[in-house]
């Protein structure tokens, strides 16, 4: 299943409904789902690629453009793409990973890993 374009497609209220059939929900627009479905979703067993990792490779991509801009050097297009490849399967294990080592829905993994990211960013920097 892939809910895009809008917010708030599957809530508590109607993700009973979704189909016995289903087994992945990616989500393709920003916040597709309420926390609310996320429970049912989760209680259903249905595996999930939550919004902000379904739609992380155009801001990859966009960080490889401004790398690239800054280093006045240019990457061909198969490049890019093996580049990205890279970034994005091993985004998508650490959060398969870490849901399945702790039993976490996806979401709740994707957030404890950009949470800890960002924090430890912040105490590289000497910002914390």
């Amino acid at each position: 299943l892939l809910p895009c374009a809008l917010e708030n497609q599957i809530s508590g209220e109607n993700a009973d409904r979704i189909d016995a059939r289903v087994k992945i929900i990616a989500e393709g627009a920003n916040g597709p789902t309420t926390p609310e479905a996320d429970a049912v979703i989760a209680e259903r067993g249905i595996f999930m690629i939550p919004d902000f990792l379904a739609n992380a490779g155009g801001v990859t991509c966009s960080y490889f453009e401004q790398v690239q801009s800054n280093m006045n050097y240019y990457w061909d297009k198969d490049e890019v793409l093996g580049k990205l490849d890279v970034k994005m399967t091993s985004a998508f294990a650490d959060v398969s990973d870490l849901a399945k080592q702790e039993k976490l829905f996806t979401r709740e993994a994707a957030y404890v890993i950009a949470v800890g990211r960002v924090a430890q960013a912040c105490r590289d920097r000497g910002w914390v």
